[in-house]
């Protein structure tokens, strides 16, 4: 295959639109170094043969989180053995709804090909691998077969759903990704278990169906199940759950915390009432439930959730609805969180990335970057949905606009930081629950999101433009959550995230650091973070004043957007590194030396001047 010159074992075989095909060389080829420039190298240009490197400062992953969000299912089918587990079975229609053979193993490939370390990414979130409800409930307005492919359907939060694949290969996912320094994070449900849907009634000996069930269909389904029966309590039991069922306790209209999410069974968590487990459980065969003394609904799933963290090494997890859950079961799945995970690193020291604890973001709709309540209960991190539309509707070009917003997102996590109440949100682009990002703006898109303030998620396939799926006009965020398109990912956008992702993981400073306006044309921009919480001192000729551990350094970087590629342009880099320094530019591999202030370069094929100190190697 082609190798890439970004980083060893890329494939470069993959789909590339005509004409993009010699700037994705050039930018190669200047990386190593391999094709001189027109007219000479720039003006202060190092000789490639002097012995530096970047002076890498990633900093901690709750300071600096890089979380690549894969629907496992959608992602790469590993193992097409499990793909009909519990009888699945494809529709013969647009697929919209059905389980498409991605898997834990397929997970496991991607890792052993180096892709997610290629992007930078220290995260990996996956959607909960747990067993989901056997079948289908109805999609849409009766357009399709509703799965629980996406992992928000639980039915036992024991054992894995067959179709993810065996403990086996969960071990083996998470130590590969161990390995390599990058976590894993499982997507939770506190708030709902799944529908009951005919499979998972049937096969468990809850007696409302109706004969000749087998061949319902998306039109008629309902109509098979009898849901004034009381044999209803034969499934989670009113003592789990609030449903509108027999014998079950109706859900709040206007309580977010004790509400039903689109008609879900909603767990009560709030009581303080022990329970037994769910009747349904208590003939299941392959569940690892078993009674706990005393235990409440909420004590149940604290400890099915943060076995996953003991038993695994999970490291974190990413809470789904987290508002519609009340604030002390966050507390209580963070506290068993800890102490799972500590648990786990000392039985296995050896596979532990270090002794960081146990770690949390969640979904609390429509947070911003923002320091609210949930920093309190359990939370090291919210998920920022004001960036999304934001990116959106700037322009391309709108450097004015883009700094105001950098400048807002620092401004106000430093704030939280030197005020000791320290935060930190994920912004994203794309999501499954809205839309994709412009497939035609993944270039613009990509350097926006990671070089914001902040953690960062990336969206499956957004670093290769997947293409939008098979949607429903009444569900059209199904269309967001296709099959991951292996044999037709985009090179050009691929190559351009994979270089701001590295530089984003050795850095800091982008996503911790103070943020300050350089320069109009170029649009540049300095990040800074010194270890002791105070802007950091300008980088001298000779580099770290002190080989303190990675993480508590100093760290600093300067930017430059919409430069003319290829065409050598001055930037300002003071009062960020003093003359005499020696930095890198990290898209096109050249070495400069600051003269005066500035350096001059010749971006690559995008005009994104990326600039880190460079130092001795160490030997």
């Amino acid at each position: 295959m082609m190798r890439s010159l970004l980083g060893p074992g890329v494939d470069l075989s993959v789909t590339m639109k005509r004409g993009r095909f010699a700037a994705i060389a050039a930018l190669l080829l200047c990386a190593c170094g391999g094709a001189p420039r027109p007219g000479g190298p720039p003006e202060g240009a190092v000789s490639p043969a002097t012995a530096l490197a970047p002076v890498a400062v990633p900093g901690t992953f709750a300071d600096n989180p890089i979380v690549y969000f894969a629907i496992t299912d959608r992602f790469l089918d590993g193992n097409p053995q499990n793909n009909r587990s519990y009888g699945r079975a494809p529709d013969g229609e647009s697929e919209i709804g059905t389980f498409h053979g991605g898997d834990l193993a397929g997970l496991t490939r991607k890792l052993e090909d180096g892709y997610f370390r290629q992007l930078g990414v220290n995260a990996l979130w996956i959607t909960a691998p747990y067993q989901q409800m056997l079948g289908w409930v109805v999609g849409g307005n009766k357009e399709f077969r509703h799965y629980g492919y996406h992992g928000y359907y639980a039915l036992d939060y024991t054992v894995l759903d067959a179709n993810m694949g065996t403990q086996d290969e969960l071990r083996k996912m998470i130590d590969l990704a161990h390995s390599q320094g990058i976590r894993v994070l499982f997507d939770v449900v506190m708030n709902h278990p799944g529908y009951a849907d005919v499979a998972s009634l049937s096969a468990f000996g809850v007696d409302v169906l109706w004969k000749g069930w087998e061949a319902a269909t998306p039109a008629d389904v309902n109509s098979y199940i009898d849901y004034n029966n009381p044999a209803f309590a034969k499934w989670w039991g009113p003592q789990w759950v609030r449903a509108d069922l027999p014998g079950y306790p109706p859900a709040s209209s206007l309580d977010d915390r004790t509400m039903q999410l689109s008609f879900l069974p909603d767990f009560r968590t709030e009581e303080k009432t022990p329970v037994e487990l769910p009747p349904f459980l208590r003939n299941k065969k392959d569940t690892q439930a078993v009674p706990i003394p005393g235990a409440t609904v909420r004590d149940y799933l604290v400890a099915w959730l943060t076995r996953w963290v003991r038993e695994y090494g999970v490291d974190g997890f990413r809470c789904d609805t987290a508002k519609h859950v009340e604030l002390e079961s966050w507390v209580a799945l963070k506290r068993a969180g800890t102490a799972a995970l500590a648990e786990w690193k000392a039985k296995h020291p050896a596979q532990k990335i270090d002794d960081a604890p146990f770690w949390m973001t969640g979904e609390v709709f429509p947070h911003d970057v923002t320091r609210s309540e949930y920093f309190d209960h359990g939370f090291d991190n919210i998920i920022n949905f004001d960036f999304q539309a934001r990116a959106k509707e700037l322009g391309a070009d709108d450097w004015a606009g883009l700094d105001r917003l950098y400048a807002e997102y620092a401004t106000a996590l430093r704030s939280g930081a030197r005020g000791g109440q320290a935060f930190n949100v994920l912004s994203y682009l794309s999501s499954h629950d809205t839309e994709l990002f412009a497939r035609q703006r993944l270039i613009e898109g990509g350097t926006k999101l990671l070089l914001a303030p902040g953690g960062v998620q990336i969206f499956y396939g957004d670093e290769a433009a997947r293409p939008l799926g098979p949607g429903a006009s009444s569900d059209p965020q199904q269309a967001t959550r296709s099959s991951m398109a292996w044999s037709a990912l985009d090179a050009e956008v691929l190559a351009h995230w994979r270089a701001l992702g590295t530089f984003r993981q050795r850095h800091v400073a982008l996503a911790a650091g103070t943020h300050r306006k350089l320069g109009d044309s170029p649009y540049t921009f300095a990040r800074e973070r010194s270890a002791a919480g105070q802007p950091a001192s300008p980088a001298s000729p000779a580099g770290p004043a002190h080989p303190a551990h990675p993480a508590h350094r100093d760290d600093r970087v300067v930017v430059a957007l919409g430069a003319t590629p290829g065409a050598a342009v001055t930037v300002p880099v003071a009062p960020v590194f003093a003359d005499g320094a020696t930095l890198q530019e990290a898209i096109t591999g050249a070495q400069v030396t600051v003269r005066g202030g500035v350096v001059t370069v010749s971006p690559g094929p995008r005009g994104v001047v990326l600039l880190e100190l460079l130092a001795q190697a160490q030997r």
